[in-house]
Formats: structure tokens, C-alpha cells, sequence
């Protein structure tokens, strides 16, 4: 079976989301539970540091609406549907300027060539669960995730 990053960090995000950080096993019990569970040391290393980054990533600040414009690389790796998700999650108050950003950057980080449409929905649910302040978002893009809500642009 091939394992990577991505089955990681969505393992650790089913198994220990909601949970009290202070009744949470400690580091090294986690990754012991993932080396039993069959993933490669490699990718549970990886993703500790995905989401290391996820945590020390500081807040980008705007003042006004942003318009991005993808790089090449980000083209690549996002498609058309992707990035017209990520728009839609803007434009309906799910996602702000900054965390379209943390998104975008998180999403880059995963070595995968290009990310499909649901992984993409689980990047963005994990970023909201880490944001100070985001539990409606968070609890929006948790029914998308789950398919609770259709998505309708009004």
C-alpha cells in the first residue's frame, strides 16, 4: 500500500482533532501509533513538520480585498477546479485573504504533483482548525467536507 504525507496528516486529523491538548498523547506515543499503523517513517516525519509550519505560520494582514494571481507553480499543482474552490470559499466568508494564503502555502508544501478537489477541502479544514477564532468557518467547511451542505453560489 502506498502511504504518503497527506494519509498522514488526514490520520492524526481524524483520530485527534477535537481532542484537549492537554489530554493528548505526547509526540513520540503518536508517531509510535503511526510507525504500528503501517506509515513510513519518512512521511510521519514530514508531516510533524507540515504541520509545525502550519502553527508557526504568522497572519498575512490585509486592509482591503486581495485578487491573487497564481504562480506557475501553483497552476500546476492546484487545477482550475481547485482554485475555483478556493475562490468560492473567499467570496462566501469561509476562507479571508490570510488564510487562502496559509492554504495555498500548506497545499505547496505536500510533495504530490497536483491536488485533487478533496484533498484540497482537507487542507483547508485542517488550517481552519488550527486558526484562533475561525470555529464558524471551520464548522462551514466541515459540512463541505462531509457533503452536509451543497455548495450554491447566492
Amino acid at each position: 500500500m502506498k502511504e504518503n504525507v497527506f494519509d498522514v496528516l488526514l490520520y492524526l486529523f481524524e483520530n485527534y482533532m477535537g481532542e484537549d491538548p492537554q489530554t493528548l498523547p505526547d509526540p513520540d506515543s503518536i508517531r509510535t501509533e503511526l510507525i504500528a499503523a503501517g506509515f513510513p517513517h519518512r512521511d510521519i516525519d514530514k508531516a510533524f513538520q507540515w504541520l509545525e509550519s502550519l502553527t508557526e505560520s504568522q497572519p498575512i494582514q490585509t486592509t482591503m480585498p486581495t485578487f491573487r494571481i497564481y504562480a506557475p507553480e501553483e497552476m500546476a499543482k492546484l487545477d482550475t477546479e481547485c482554485r475555483g474552490l478556493l475562490l468560492f470559499l473567499e467570496q462566501s466568508g469561509i476562507l479571508t485573504s490570510s488564510s487562502r494564503e496559509l492554504v495555498i502555502d500548506r497545499a505547496m508544501a505536500l510533495s504530490s504533483e497536483e491536488l485533487s478537489l478533496e484533498k484540497l477541502k482537507w487542507i483547508v479544514l485542517m488550517v481552519l482548525f488550527s486558526q484562533p477564532d475561525q470555529e464558524l468557518a471551520f464548522a462551514r467547511m466541515e459540512d463541505l467536507v462531509y457533503d452536509n451542505a451543497p455548495i450554491a453560489l447566492h
